[in-house]
């Protein structure tokens, strides 16, 4: 009989990393499985504004970057930091959002729904030349939920 820890407290940290092709069914998988590590968690206050703010990060690596991207789901109590890294290197420029336009409001959705957020240019890792990570944070402002069971493997 195979036996598991127990799960781990609210309080504790946790990191989830997944890496994906330049596919446009890229940040639905992203989207997905975001929704389950935050609702296995207890985390499902957060999980919308994620979800949106992690498609705004997933779809414009897709869009603009050459190669594979990945994003990474940090916990620390109180604070979920979701990052993007991919292989273009240029920084997005801020633009006032305008019905004129007809993109160019990613950083407009996270200055209104993160907590923070920012990036930085890559050096040549993890790669191989150069890119980015863009970043953004959610605090959790509830109690702690309250456990579910954990599910076997």
């Amino acid at each position: 009989m195979t036996t598991f820890p127990p799960p781990l407290l609210f309080t504790e940290p946790w990191e989830y990393e997944l890496r994906f092709p330049r596919d446009p069914r890229g940040p639905g998988i992203v989207r997905a499985t975001l929704h389950a590590v935050l609702t296995a968690h207890g985390l499902r206050e957060l999980v919308e504004r994620a979800a949106l703010l992690t498609s705004e990060l997933t779809t414009n690596s897709v869009c603009y970057s050459d190669s594979c991207a990945s994003v990474r789901l940090l916990w620390l109590h109180p604070v979920l930091r979701v990052s993007v890294t991919d292989t273009n290197p240029e920084l997005p420029e801020p633009l006032k959002p305008s019905p004129e336009l007809d993109s160019g409001r990613g950083l407009f959705i996270l200055d209104v729904l993160a907590d923070r957020w920012g990036g930085c240019a890559l050096g040549e890792e993890p790669f191989g030349l150069g890119g980015k990570t863009l970043w953004f944070e959610l605090s959790w402002g509830g109690p702690p939920p309250v456990p579910a069971p954990a599910l076997a493997a």
